[in-house]
């Protein structure tokens, strides 16, 4: 009997200990597969991968917790902003100051503004490529700040400045403010300006919708007709998914032209359809100038275009190398300076 009984907890014990032996085996394994997974994801993905918390915190004048909370207790805004003007008569003044702007736009802080009396159905950040535009800067400034407000978004302005003389980039600019934007807040939707662009009617609502949106069907430079069929430059409307999911903009536009259209094929690769707004609503305003010395015809394009289909998964937000110079936070936005001549 005795020998029964030792032999029957010997048998257990036996089990217990290959059981466990196993269990170890296995979370050896996975572990060692997560570990090795994350490391392979570059530092652009890693950021939008951080992005399943409800907020970000650690930094002066971004939202909060207490904030989030407060806010949760408004109700949603309506789809169809009750402000809304429609089409409107821009003036732009040429004696017009920065001071000016701030004056009329009290609520905007640091590049920041939410509706008070309802829960915004979007965070959108605005996202301005810069260089030698002070004077379009402050236009745009003056008439786009009203005309989010109108639309009763939560927004931030964002201008991504390319210091250094080397060949303007807008592309990279933009993929420079996607990243550092999202430092700042989880944004839901993305706004690519052009800082000579300005919006005359604001039922051209600024959101994302669930397929990727170009949102400038006519300016008065082009008779207010859309510039060729598969125009897809000016302003465009992402969400923060649909432009991590086709790695951003190229890099390696240096100079003017082409890089819309890359962004056009690696949307239209991920099988995703481009919407526009009615052409009555849709109206621009370009804001006169001569092309700016360091951003001369990029005769490389065409062969750029050529590569796209190759290249999009290494060429984007995940190689996207720059010099950060500094962030200030101005009134009305956020001013963003990068070098891409010198290294990172």
């Amino acid at each position: 009997m005795n020998f029964n009984v030792t032999f029957h907890l010997s048998y257990r014990f036996r089990l217990l200990l290959l059981f466990t032996l196993c269990l170890t085996v296995v979370g050896w394994a996975t572990s060692n597969y997560f570990v090795g997974a994350i490391q392979e994801i570059p530092k652009a993905k890693d950021l939008v991968a951080s992005l399943s918390k409800g907020v970000v915190l650690g930094k002066k004048g971004t939202v909060t917790d207490e904030a989030f909370v407060e806010k949760a207790k408004l109700d949603n805004c309506p789809s169809v902003p009750p402000y809304l003007k429609g089409q409107t008569k821009l003036v732009f003044k040429p004696d017009l100051t920065l001071e000016e702007v701030q004056a009329e736009n009290p609520e905007v802080h640091r590049g920041r503004y939410r509706p008070e009396e309802c829960r915004a159905l979007q965070r959108v950040a605005i996202l301005i490529p810069h260089r030698h535009r002070e004077k379009h800067l402050l236009y745009l400034l003056e008439h786009l700040h009203p005309f989010l407000q109108r639309q009763q978004l939560d927004y931030g302005i964002y201008v991504i400045h390319q210091a250094g003389s080397k060949k303007f980039n807008r592309a990279k600019l933009l993929n420079v403010g996607y990243i550092e934007a999202l430092k700042d807040e989880i944004w839901d939707c993305f706004i690519f300006h052009d800082v000579d662009l300005v919006p005359e009617n604001d039922l051209n609502l600024y959101r994302c919708e669930d397929q990727p949106r170009h949102l400038v069907v006519g300016r008065n430079s082009t008779g207010y007709r859309l510039r060729y069929s598969g125009y897809f430059g000016g302003v465009t409307a992402l969400s923060r998914e649909q432009f991590f999911k086709v790695n951003g903009f190229s890099n390696n536009y240096w100079g003017w032209g082409g890089e819309d259209d890359d962004l056009r094929l690696r949307v239209e690769l991920h099988r995703m359809k481009i919407t526009r707004p009615l052409p009555e609503v849709g109206k621009y305003t370009m804001i006169f100038h001569k092309r700016d010395q360091g951003n001369e015809v990029n005769i490389e394009r065409m062969n750029l275009l050529h590569q796209v289909s190759r290249v999009w998964r290494t060429d984007g937000l995940s190689s996207c190398d720059y010099k950060l110079l500094s962030v200030n936070y101005n009134p009305l936005y956020v001013n963003i300076t990068v070098d891409f001549w010198s290294d990172p």
